[in-house]
């Protein structure tokens, strides 16, 4: 294949392990390639400032980022993408800001991207573009008169038509990944939601499996669940720091099962729904009440927005009511963390976890599931409770799939995986595994490129015009 270009609103330096999932599937290829990497710098610069593009070297793969004006920031970031794509998209349209304006910067910032992305490509340049704040990307470098093969790959859900529908201008952000060659969704969930949808609203007609035509072009579409490096993981979780977590958490709750949570402070990871079950197992369960104990984390995420405010302090009194009500002198039911805590160190936290709540109302796929799994034990291994909401469920039917509304029955799964014997652990952790390693994150990244370098190549001679 020939140089691969990663595209994305952040990018990170694919020769640093805590770069994270993303950075970690790329490397390979990107080194292997001599590849590029563009995207935003995170920094916000006065809009009369130079928005030339800054290089970087990381070995063979080149940095390329540009800076944000603020007012192209607040529009393009926090205002279309996370005010309405990320609010509707994971189908909570009463959180969404429609009539704000912000799809002008939306569109602006991508314009932006197209300008200063398209003079730095070669002829043979496959391009991978990721992510929700970058749907239009594609048509704008098409404008330009790109021909290069471009492929996007959505990391959060698809919502429903109607619900997709919900958004002004939705017909436009369709259209816009017509533009790309091969589109790639996490669960066949979604790319359901994508067919009905071009169907239905844009009259895209069905070419053969996995193909539709609209517009003058024709697009692929596919479902690539993306997965994680577990050899990688499994190195990490043998690291000096994960074996220290481990050991002091195994110390300090000897006498306990811990359950533990690992999330985003977000309003689509069920954190408060989380907490009423756990209260819930407590209530109906009194004579487990000391035996276990719930760390919660809740990474810090976009606090100056008034919902993420909101979520924030229904949280924190639900945890100190638990704590107040059912706590002793020497136990307390909950720990409530509400900062980040390093990559490094939750292997070993996920080691000495009994059960894993990993419990959104809405998720792309979710990949602490599946590194709650490559941590554990394989012979005496923890219990992972998974919303069937989350994308990760398509894969992993092996764990206790819950409904996060659902307060009782989400109770009930906490019991039942505190309380399952050791061989039907092993057993359904054997096969949680030999799915994850199956379909690691060399296979996403693999299956997705491949696809990407299939696609048929469109007839000469089409134009794009800005939509």
């Amino acid at each position: 294949m020939g140089r691969l270009v990663v595209v994305s609103n952040r990018i990170a330096d694919p020769r640093q392990t805590a770069a994270g999932g993303l950075a970690v599937a790329l490397a390979e290829v990107l080194n292997s390639t001599g590849g590029m990497w563009f995207g935003w710098s995170g920094k916000i610069v006065d809009a009369t400032e130079s928005d030339d593009v800054v290089f970087k070297r990381a070995g063979p793969v080149t940095l390329a980022t540009v800076d944000l004006s603020q007012v192209d920031h607040d529009a393009f970031y926090l205002g279309y993408s996370n005010g309405v794509l990320w609010p509707v998209f994971h189908y909570r349209l009463d959180l969404a800001d429609f009539d704000a304006g912000y799809i002008t910067g939306y569109r602006r910032v991508n314009q932006l991207f197209a300008r200063k992305l398209l003079p730095l490509l070669r002829p043979d340049d496959i391009l991978w573009v990721h992510d929700y704040h970058l749907i239009p990307l594609a048509a704008e470098l098409r404008a330009l008169g790109c021909r290069q093969r471009i492929g996007f790959f959505l990391h959060i859900p698809l919502p429903p038509p109607l619900m997709l529908a919900a958004i002004p201008g939705h017909d436009w952000l369709i259209r816009a990944l017509f533009a790309y060659d091969l589109v790639g969704f996490q669960s066949k969930a979604d790319l359901d939601h994508f067919a009905r949808y071009v169907e239905t609203e844009a009259h895209a007609q069905p070419v053969d499996d996995g193909r539709w035509r609209a517009f003058g072009r024709t697009v692929q579409a596919g479902a690539f669940p993306i997965g994680i490096d577990v050899q990688e993981f499994n190195e990490l979780a043998r690291a000096p720091e994960a074996v220290e977590m481990y050991e002091r958490m195994r110390m300090e709750y000897s006498r306990r099962k811990l359950l533990v949570g690992v999330d985003r402070l977000d309003y689509s990871k069920g954190l408060p729904q989380r907490m009423r079950a756990f209260r819930e197992f407590l209530t109906k369960n009194p004579d487990l009440r000391s035996s276990a104990t719930l760390i919660q984390i809740a990474s810090p995420s976009r606090e100056n927005v008034g919902a993420y405010t909101e979520i924030l302090h229904e949280l924190e009194s639900l945890c100190g009511s638990i704590n107040g009500n059912f706590g002793e002198l020497d136990w307390m039911p909950v720990r409530y963390i509400h900062r980040t805590v390093a990559r490094a160190r939750l292997p070993g936290l996920y080691r000495a976890s009994r059960v894993a709540l990993v419990t959104p109302l809405r998720d792309g796929m979710n990949l602490v599931a599946k590194e709650f799994l490559a941590a554990q034990n394989e012979e005496d291994p923890g219990v992972l409770v998974l919303s069937r909401f989350a994308g990760a469920a398509e894969q992993l039917r092996e764990a206790l799939l819950v409904n996060p509304y659902d307060t009782e029955g989400t109770a009930a799964a906490i019991l039942l995986a505190l309380q399952m014997p050791l061989e039907e652990r092993r057993n359904r952790h054997r096969a949680l595994m030999e799915t994850i390693r199956r379909y690691d994150v060399h296979w996403w990244c693999d299956g997705f490129l491949v696809a990407l370098e299939r696609t048929m190549a469109e007839e000469k001679g089409t134009s794009w015009l800005r939509l």
